[in-house]
C-alpha cells in the first residue's frame, strides 16, 4: 500500500477541563523534517510530540500545531497590590486637590491596567495534560493517514497503468529485436553484392557471418530487456506490500531508466527507438509521482 507524503489531519478533544486541538500537515521531502509548535505553557511537550510523530511517519516535511485551552480557575489570576495601592493613592491625592469626594470604588480600581493579570500559561501542568494531548495528536495523525492512504491508492492505480504500458512497449521491443539483426544482415549482404559485382569480386560467406555476428553482439539487448521486465514486476510487487516503500520504488525507477537508456543506445532500429521514447516518457511520469510517496 502506498502512502502519499502530502496530507492534512486535525482532531479536537475536550476532557478533564481541557480543550485540545491538534493539526498535522505534511508535504514531500526526501527525509523526515519536523516542525512542532505548542501553545503557551506547553513547549515542554514538544520532544514527546516529536517522538509520537516519528513513530508514525517516516518521511516528509511535517508541521504540527497543538493548541490547549484550560478552564480558568482562581490560580490563573494575579492581583498586583503594589499597582493597586499606587492607583488608589494617586486618585485620593487627585481628589483632595480637586475638592472631589475621596471615596474610590474598588471595582473601578480592579479594572485598571496592570491591577489584575491573567497568567494561564504559567500555571499549566504540561506533563499532567500530556495524555489528553497525546490522544488528540494520535487522532490527528490517523486522519492525516486516511488522506495520505486515499491519495496513495490513486497514485498506485496511475503507477500500475504506467508500468503495464511500459511492459507492453517492452514486449514489442523483445519481438522486434531479433528482426533487427536479420534486417542488418540482409541489407549488408545486398550492399556488398552490389559493390562487389562492380569489381567482380567474390565474398567468403564466413566473412559476412562474422560481420553480422559482431553487429548482433554490439546491438544485443536481451539482457537489458530481461532486467527491465524484472524491474517492472518488482515495482508492482513492492506497491502491493503492506508498508509504503517510496525509497525502494525510487531506486527501481532509477534502474529502469538506466536499462531503457542502454536499450535505446544499443538498438539501431527506428521502431525500437519509438518504443524506447514511450518507455522513457512513462518512467519520467513514474519518477515524478514517486517523489511524493513515503
Amino acid at each position: 500500500m502506498l502512502l502519499s507524503m502530502t496530507g492534512f489531519g486535525e482532531a479536537h478533544c475536550q476532557r478533564d477541563g481541557l480543550a485540545v486541538a491538534a493539526e498535522v500537515r505534511s508535504i514531500n521531502n526526501r527525509y523526515l523534517k519536523l516542525s512542532t509548535r505548542c501553545g503557551e505553557g506547553y513547549a515542554a511537550l514538544e520532544p514527546q510530540v516529536e517522538s509520537v510523530v516519528r513513530e508514525k511517519i517516516r518521511r516528509g516535511t511535517i508541521q504540527v500545531n497543538i493548541r490547549v485551552n484550560r478552564a480558568k480557575s482562581a490560580d490563573d489570576f494575579r492581583l498586583d497590590t503594589d499597582v493597586l495601592d499606587r492607583y488608589r493613592q494617586d486618585l485620593i491625592a487627585w481628589c483632595a486637590r480637586s475638592g472631589m469626594p475621596g471615596q474610590v470604588p474598588l471595582a473601578s480600581l480592579l479594572s485598571l491596567p496592570g491591577v489584575v493579570s491573567e497568567d494561564c500559561g504559567a500555571n499549566a501542568d504540561a506533563e499532567e495534560h500530556w495524555p489528553v494531548v497525546r490522544d488528540t495528536l494520535l487522532a490527528a495523525i490517523e486522519n492525516l493517514d486516511q488522506m495520505r492512504a486515499e491519495e496513495g491508492r490513486a497514485m498506485e492505480a496511475d503507477l500500475t497503468a504506467n508500468c503495464r504500458s511500459a511492459a507492453a512497449c517492452l514486449d514489442r521491443i523483445a519481438l522486434r529485436a531479433p528482426l533487427v539483426v536479420e534486417g542488418y544482415r540482409a541489407r549488408l549482404e545486398e550492399r556488398l553484392k552490389r559493390t562487389l559485382a562492380e569489381y567482380e569480386i567474390t565474398l567468403d560467406p564466413s566473412d559476412l557471418l562474422k560481420e553480422v555476428g559482431l553487429f548482433g553482439e554490439r546491438s544485443d539487448i536481451s539482457e537489458e530487456i530481461v532486467r527491465l521486465r524484472s524491474h517492472l514486476e518488482q515495482f508492482e510487487a513492492i506497491m502491493a506490500l503492506a508498508e509504503s516503500s517510496g525509497r525502494k520504488l525510487d531506486f527501481l525507477t532509477q534502474e529502469m531508466s538506466r536499462e531503457t537508456n542502454t536499450i535505446g543506445s544499443k538498438a539501431n532500429d527506428v521502431e525500437i527507438a519509438r518504443d524506447v521514447i514511450e518507455i522513457k516518457s512513462m518512467i519520467e511520469r513514474i519518477r515524478e509521482m514517486i517523489q511524493n510517496v513515503e
